[in-house]
C-alpha cells in the first residue's frame, strides 16, 4: 500500500447486527426482482392487448371465406392463402397502387413540410432572446386546445375560393406553415438542450442565424426530428377526414378513402378488407421498426413524460 493511500476501517458489527442487515439487503433485492417481474407482466399484458386487433386482422386476411365462417376469428388459417392480397391488388374498382401513390404523395410532401417549418419556428423560441417570447410561445401552445372541427368550415370555403378543392393543395400547404403547435413545442424543446456554447463559437467565428440554424442544431437534431417525421407521416398517412372533405375524384382518393370505397363494393367479403387493412398497415410497421430508436431517443431527450 503506497503513503498516500489511507486504509478505511472496518465496521465493528457484531454476529447479530451483521445478520440483520445482511437479512434487510437480502429482503430489498427481493423486492426490487419482484417489482421487476410485475413491471414485466403489465408490459407482457398491455402489448399482447394491443396486438390483438393486428393478430385478428393479419389472421383474416390469410384466409378462405369458407374458412372465416366455419372457425374462429382467433384460429390460424388451417391452409394459408394469398390469393386475397392478389384479389385485392389486381381490382379495376379500386386501384390499390393508384391509392398507394396518392397517399405517399400526400404523406411525404406533408412530412417534409412539418420537419423544415417546425424546425424553423422552433429556432427563435429555443435560441433567441426578444420581447414578447415567452407569451407568443404560451399563445401559440394555446392552439392546441382549438378543435379541428371549429375551422373546418372556415378552412373549407377559404379552399373554395382558392380552387384547392379536389387537389392535394390543403393536405400538403399547410404543413409548410408552422407544421403544428405540438411539432414545434417538441423541437424548441430538444433544440433548448444542445449546449449554448456551440452557438458563441459559431458567433466568434462569424457565423449567422442561417448557418447556426443549418449547419449546427439541424444535424444534432436528428432525432427529434426523426420523431417529428414518424408523428406527422402516421398521421397524414391514416388521415381520413380531410381527403373525405377535399377530395372527390376517384384518381385523387388516398388509401383511406380507398379503403372506405373498398368496403363499400365488399360489405360481406371480410377476407378482403382485412387485406385492405394489412396492405394499408405495413408501410407504417415498416417506418416505425427502422426508426424506433431515433423516436425513443428524441421522445426522451425533448422531455416529454
Amino acid at each position: 500500500m503506497s503513503s498516500g493511500d489511507q486504509a478505511v476501517p472496518a465496521p465493528n458489527l457484531d454476529a447479530a447486527e451483521y445478520e440483520k442487515f445482511r437479512l434487510a439487503a437480502k429482503r430489498a433485492e427481493a423486492a426490487t426482482s419482484f417489482a421487476r417481474v410485475v413491471l414485466l407482466c403489465v408490459l407482457v399484458v398491455g402489448a399482447v392487448t394491443f396486438m390483438m386487433p393486428l393478430y385478428i386482422m393479419l389472421v383474416m386476411s390469410l384466409k378462405t371465406p369458407i374458412e372465416i365462417a366455419n372457425s374462429s376469428a382467433w384460429a390460424w388459417p388451417q391452409h394459408l392463402t394469398f390469393e386475397n392480397f392478389h384479389t385485392v391488388l389486381n381490382n379495376p374498382n379500386a386501384p390499390f397502387f393508384l391509392f398507394f401513390r396518392n397517399s405517399t404523395i400526400v404523406a411525404t410532401l406533408s412530412t417534409a413540410g412539418v420537419i423544415v417549418s417546425s424546425s424553423l419556428v422552433a429556432y427563435p423560441f429555443a435560441r433567441l432572446r426578444f420581447r414578447g417570447r415567452d407569451r407568443l410561445f404560451l399563445l401559440l401552445m394555446s392552439t392546441m386546445m382549438l378543435p379541428g372541427l371549429v375551422t373546418m368550415i372556415p378552412t373549407f370555403i377559404l379552399y373554395k375560393y382558392l380552387h384547392w378543392v379536389d387537389t392535394f393543395g390543403p393536405l400538403v400547404v399547410p404543413a409548410w406553415f408552422g407544421g403544428g403547435a405540438f411539432n414545434i413545442f417538441l423541437m424548441r424543446q430538444f433544440m433548448m438542450g444542445i449546449p449554448r456554447e456551440l452557438d458563441e463559437a459559431a458567433y466568434l467565428d462569424g457565423a449567422s442565424h442561417r448557418t447556426i440554424f443549418w449547419r449546427i442544431l439541424m444535424p444534432n437534431s436528428g432525432a427529434a426530428l426523426a420523431t417529428i417525421g414518424i408523428f406527422a407521416f402516421v398521421y397524414n398517412w391514416k388521415d381520413f377526414i380531410s381527403p373525405l372533405i377535399y377530395l372527390t375524384s376517384p384518381e385523387n382518393q388516398t388509401l383511406e378513402l380507398g379503403l372506405r370505397t373498398y368496403q363499400a363494393l365488399n360489405q360481406e367479403k371480410w377476407e378482403l378488407l382485412m387485406t385492405g387493412s394489412v396492405l394499408v398497415m405495413i408501410p407504417l410497421i415498416i417506418m416505425f421498426l427502422l426508426g424506433q430508436r431515433y423516436f425513443v431517443k428524441g421522445i426522451v431527450m425533448s422531455g416529454i413524460k
